[in-house]
């Protein structure tokens, strides 16, 4: 038995390590096009790699993924978050999970996840070769036929393809040819660019608990929001982003969000909740008076765009004033005219059709021999290590190396 992965990445490593344990007498090789391994290892997570998130239970875990939750949320069965973090710490890389969920080496560096992986490969046997692009794949009888860039022929008779995603449709051609079904790329995660908002003066201002929202959809996300100098990102960004991939896309990035700043639903809460706060301080001048949750100068900016003077007393608020600042907080809209992607850790929504995979096995429907994971497939997840625990997942299975049903 001859095993190829195609793609050196997180899910061609994961996919290598488990094809040569599961088949301990098989030759196993990595072809990577570019010259560098795990690269996108090496950047995630600012260079410290969000390997996975600390959600453990299965349904939970899988809502964090805008495509391909449902086909996921059968495949955590065979490899979870709790076997990612066992897998690693059994191989002396101890991990740590932050308040926020997402799971780090203690070390707080990507290298320690890279050496595990070129200490695993090395131990197991896998040869691993770079600047080896493949540029047409073809099956005859029981074999592969790969084709390199340097026109050098390659035979094997199992195929796992680990890509990663692709930003534009033309790039999938060569997995085209065989028949697989493509679904149109486009991007996910990326923040928003407001160019002609005055609030990109807040750059650096992070609020933790907002509600944000596409005007005339359904799209909706809550979390921490931060103000940049281009527009708006955070969590709660990324999280819209990522479920409005393709609507985002069709509206050509020009739409308005709107913010929910205490992430209070009701606007009878908010009401509430000014209202006693004022009460408590009726004496005092109003940039004096705000929630702990919003900053002093996001509090100053509130203000200034509603028009209320900084120096104003409580008390000689009017109605019409404590109105508009309540509005304000329940629904204060921006208008966003394009998008800024993480391009070190691009993320696509978009690639193989689900349904040409059997996730119990990740091996194409109609090509026998013929396996998929990782970000090839049409599966992203939000920010905060889901993309890598799709990739592990969907890797581990695709190197048992099984029939498919």
């Amino acid at each position: 038995m001859k095993v190829i992965i195609i793609g050196g990445g997180a899910a061609g490593f994961f996919a290598a390590i488990h094809a040569k344990i599961n088949h301990p007498l098989a030759e196993v090789l990595i072809l990577e096009k570019s010259k560098k391994l795990l690269s996108k290892v090496k950047v995630s997570g600012g260079g410290r790699c969000n390997v996975t998130n600390g959600c453990t239970n299965i349904k939970e875990l899988a809502q964090n993924y805008p495509r391909g939750a449902k086909q996921l949320r059968k495949a955590f069965g065979f490899f979870s978050t709790i076997d990612t973090m066992k897998w690693f710490e059994d191989r002396n890389v101890p991990l740590v999970i932050q308040e926020d969920n997402c799971v780090f080496p203690v070390s707080q560096n990507s290298q320690s996840i890279i050496d595990c992986f070129m200490n695993e490969t090395k131990k197991l046997g896998v040869v691993i070769r770079i600047a080896a692009e493949v540029v047409s794949i073809d099956k005859n009888q029981n074999k592969f036929n790969l084709v390199l860039a340097s026109q050098e022929s390659l035979t094997c008779t199992h195929l796992i393809v680990t890509t990663g995603g692709y930003s534009k449709s033309e790039k999938f051609n060569w997995i085209k040819k065989l028949g697989i079904a493509i679904v149109e790329p486009v991007p996910s995660l990326f923040t928003f660019n407001m160019p002609s908002e005055k609030s990109k003066e807040l750059m650096g201002i992070v609020v933790e608990n907002v509600s944000a929202s596409i005007q005339s959809t359904k799209l909706n996300a809550e979390g921490p929001l931060l103000i940049t100098h281009w527009g708006m990102s955070g969590p709660a960004i990324l999280k819209l982003s990522a479920f409005g991939a393709r609507i985002l896309f069709e509206k050509k990035y020009q739409f308005t969000v709107a913010i929910n700043w205490l992430n209070l639903q009701d606007e009878n809460d908010i009401r509430l909740k000014l209202d006693t706060l004022f009460k408590a301080n009726r004496l005092k001048q109003i940039v004096n008076v705000r929630f702990p949750e919003i900053p002093q100068r996001l509090w100053y900016y509130f203000l200034d765009k509603i028009n209320i003077p900084s120096t104003k007393i409580i008390d000689q608020l009017s109605q019409k004033e404590k109105n508009k600042l309540i509005n304000l907080l329940a629904n204060d809209t921006y208008k966003v005219e394009g998008k800024t992607t993480f391009k070190e850790e691009f993320v696509t929504a978009g690639g193989v059709a689900l349904d040409e995979v059997s996730f119990k096995t990740m091996q194409s429907k109609k090509i026998e021999g013929l396996y998929f994971a990782g970000e090839v497939l049409d599966v992203d997840g939000v920010t905060g290590g889901y993309n890598f625990q799709a990739a592990w997942t969907t890797a581990y299975i695709a190197g048992k190396l099984l029939p498919a049903n």
